[in-house]
C-alpha cells in the first residue's frame, strides 16, 4: 500500500498485536485433547463435502471445483486471516484516502499517529469478535506461507478450535455431534464459493464499488457520524414517529451516501441468501448425519438470540450484527420457501448469473423470485 514518510493509514501489525493482546483466553484443554479436537475437525471438514454435494446437488457429478484448504485455527490465527483481508479489500480506499490526505510533512506525522490509532481500533473490534466466531469461508485474502489459499490466490475454510469447544461446552451437547454441525454450516460456504465460479469477482465488485462510493472528506465523515449518534440517542425523530426498522441498524451501515445504500441492499440480499442457505442445509443434512441436531439446533437458536451479556447485545447492535442474525433468519425462509416451491433443482437457478440472485425485497416475498426467475425463464 502506498504511505506517507512511511505510514500507511492503518498500522496492521498493530491491529494484530493488540487483538491478540486482549482476546479473550480459550477454554482450558489439554495438549492432547487440542490435538484430538483439531484431528476431528479435519475429518469432518472432509467428510462433509460429500454430505453437502449430494444435498445441494450444486456441483455436477464428475465435476471437480477449484480446491481451498481447511485449516483449524485459533482466536489468533483468525485473526491474522481477518487483518489480511481487511488489508486486502480495503487498499484501494485507504489508497484514496492517502491521495486526499496530501504529502505534506505535516501530514506525515498525523498519518503515523492516525495509522497506530486506527490500529488499535481495528485490534479491539477483532478481540471481540475472535472468540465469538466459529468458522468462516474466507474468500478475499491472499494466500500466504503461514495461511495457505487456494491454487488460484484465494479461499481457504477456518475452523476455530477454541471457540468451537467453549460453545459445545456452554450448550451442553454430544461434542462429536456439534463438530460434524460447524463443519457442514461452513463447507457450505466453501461449496457456495467453489460451485459458482462468478461468486466471488461478484462480490468482490460490489464491496470496491461499496469503498470507491465512500466520501473520504473528514467534514462530511464527521458530519454523518452526527447523524449516526442522532439516530442511536432516537434524536433524529420527534417520539412517535419512528418506523419499526429504526434503531436497527449498525454504525457502518448508517454512515452511507445514497449509493451506497443500493450496493448495501444488494450485498445484505446477497449474504441473507448465503447464510440462509448455509443455514437450511446444515439442518437438511443433519438429521442423517447428526444424531442429537434437533437439540443442538434449539440450543444454539437461543444462543443467538440471547446474546451473553448486556454490553455484548449492545455491541452486537452497534456494529450491525443483529442484522447478520436477521439474515440467517430470513434467507433461511427464503430459501425453504422457493425448495418447497420449485425444488432444489429450482433453487439452483438462483446460482445461474447475478441476474438471478434475489433481491432484498425478493428475500422477503419468496414467490416474487420464484415468479421473476420461473415464469419468466419458462414462458
Amino acid at each position: 500500500m502506498t504511505s506517507i514518510g512511511g505510514a500507511e493509514m492503518v498500522d496492521w501489525n498493530l491491529a494484530v498485536a493488540t487483538a491478540t493482546r486482549f482476546v479473550r483466553p480459550g477454554p482450558e484443554i489439554s495438549r492432547e485433547e487440542a490435538r484430538a479436537v483439531v484431528a476431528e475437525l479435519r475429518r469432518h471438514a472432509k467428510a462433509s463435502e460429500e454430505h453437502v454435494r449430494s444435498f445441494t446437488r450444486m456441483i455436477p457429478e464428475g465435476h471437480e471445483p477449484e480446491d481451498t484448504p481447511v485449516l483449524v485455527v485459533d482466536r489468533a490465527g483468525w485473526v491474522r486471516a481477518n487483518v489480511a483481508g481487511f488489508r486486502e479489500l480495503l487498499r484501494p480506499l485507504l489508497g484514496k484516502m492517502q491521495d486526499r490526505r496530501g504529502s505534506g510533512p505535516g501530514n506525515a506525522v498525523l498519518g503515523a499517529v492516525g495509522g497506530k490509532v486506527t490500529g488499535v481500533e481495528l485490534g479491539m473490534l477483532l478481540s471481540f469478535l475472535a472468540s465469538r466466531v466459529l468458522g468462516q469461508y474466507e474468500t478475499f485474502a491472499p494466500a500466504t506461507r503461514e495461511l495457505p489459499g487456494s491454487s488460484k490466490g484465494g479461499g481457504r475454510l477456518l475452523l476455530v478450535a477454541p471457540n468451537i469447544v467453549h460453545v459445545e461446552r456452554e450448550l451442553e451437547v454430544d461434542p462429536h455431534d456439534f463438530r460434524l454441525w460447524v463443519a457442514l454450516h461452513e463447507e457450505t460456504h466453501r461449496t457456495q464459493f467453489t460451485g459458482v465460479p462468478w461468486l466471488r469477482d461478484h462480490l468482490q465488485g460490489e464491496i470496491q464499488s461499496f469503498l470507491e462510493e465512500t466520501e473520504v472528506d473528514p467534514m462530511t465523515v464527521l458530519e454523518r457520524l452526527r447523524e449516526a449518534a442522532q439516530t442511536f440517542s432516537g434524536g433524529s425523530r420527534p417520539e412517535g414517529e419512528r418506523g419499526e426498522d429504526d434503531g436497527g441498524h449498525g454504525l457502518v451501515e448508517i454512515v452511507q451516501t445514497p449509493a451506497q445504500r443500493e450496493i448495501l441492499g444488494r450485498l445484505t440480499a446477497v449474504m441473507s441468501l448465503l447464510e440462509g442457505h448455509a443455514d437450511f442445509v446444515m439442518d437438511g443434512v443433519g438429521p442423517d448425519v447428526v444424531g442429537s441436531v434437533a437439540e443442538i439446533r434449539e440450543k444454539f437458536q437461543q444462543r443467538r438470540a440471547r446474546g451473553a451479556s448486556r454490553l455484548d447485545l449492545a455491541l452486537r447492535k452497534l456494529l450491525g450484527l443483529d442484522a447478520k442474525l436477521r439474515q440467517y433468519r430470513d434467507g433461511e425462509k427464503f430459501v425453504r420457501a422457493v425448495v418447497d416451491e420449485v425444488g432444489m433443482d429450482g433453487f439452483n437457478r438462483v446460482w445461474t448469473s447475478p441476474n438471478t440472485l434475489p433481491t432484498k425485497a425478493e428475500i422477503a416475498a419468496p414467490a416474487d423470485w420464484v415468479a421473476r426467475v420461473h415464469r419468466k425463464a419458462d414462458s
